[in-house]
C-alpha cells in the first residue's frame, strides 16, 4: 500500500505548483478539485443532480454547472453550501478512492483536498497531511491575478475555509509558499525524499 499525503491549502496557497512538482518527482496525484470539475462539466455524473435539487438556473445551455452563479449562491447561503457537498462530496470521494487503487504502482500519491481538515471521510484516506502555506494578501494577489474574481469575493472564500492556524496545527508538514518557485520546488525536493523514504 502506498503512502498517502493529503495536501491542503487555502486558497491561491499553490496546491496545484505543489502538485506539479510532486508529479515531476514521480509520485502519483489525485486532485479533488479535477474531480469535481469533471463531475459538473457537461453531462458531468453530478450535474442531473444538481439540476433536481438546484433547478434549471443552475445549469447552462450546454448542460454543465454555472459554477459563478453557483459560487454566488453558496458564499450566501450556508444551507445551500451543504446541500451541494452532500451531492458532489460522496462522488469525489468514490473517485478519489477508485484512484487511490490505479496508483499503487506510484512510490507514494498526493492527494490534493482544499477541504481535508474539516472531512473526516477524506482524512481517513491519508496517513500525512501536507499544508502549503501563505499569507492572506498573498492568496487575494493570486487569486485575483488569475481569475474574475474580486478580492471581496476571495475574502469570502477565505472566511469559509478552515483558518491558517488551525490548518497548520493540522499539518505534519508544511512548504511555505511565498517565495520563488526555485525555492518551493527545494522544500518539494526534500519533502519528496522523505516520503520515498517511508514504506
Amino acid at each position: 500500500m502506498s503512502l498517502i499525503v493529503g495536501l491542503t491549502g487555502g486558497i491561491g496557497s499553490g496546491k496545484s505548483t505543489v502538485a506539479s512538482l510532486f508529479l515531476e518527482h514521480g509520485a502519483g496525484i489525485i486532485d479533488t478539485d479535477e474531480i469535481a470539475h469533471r463531475l459538473t462539466q457537461a453531462d458531468g455524473a453530478a450535474i442531473a443532480a444538481i439540476r433536481a435539487d438546484f433547478g434549471d438556473d443552475f445549469i447552462t445551455d450546454d448542460g454543465a454547472l454555472n459554477r459563478e452563479k453557483m459560487r454566488r449562491r453558496i458564499f450566501s447561503d450556508t444551507d445551500a453550501k451543504k446541500r451541494l457537498e452532500a451531492i458532489l462530496h460522496p462522488m469525489i470521494l468514490e473517485q478519489a478512492r477508485t484512484q487511490i487503487h490505479e496508483l499503487q504502482n506510484s512510490p507514494y500519491i498526493i492527494l490534493v483536498a482544499p477541504l481535508l481538515p474539516e472531512s473526516p471521510a477524506f482524512q481517513k484516506l491519508i496517513q500525512r497531511v501536507l499544508v502549503v502555506d501563505c499569507d492572506e494578501d498573498t492568496q487575494i494577489a493570486r487569486v485575483t491575478g488569475r481569475s474574475r474574481m474580486t478580492e471581496t469575493e476571495v475574502r469570502a472564500v477565505i472566511a469559509q475555509q478552515t483558518q491558517r492556524a488551525r490548518r497548520l496545527q493540522f499539518a505534519d508538514d508544511v512548504i511555505h509558499n511565498e517565495s520563488s518557485l526555485g525555492n518551493i520546488a527545494k522544500q518539494v525536493a526534500i519533502l519528496h525524499e522523505g516520503y520515498s523514504a517511508i514504506i
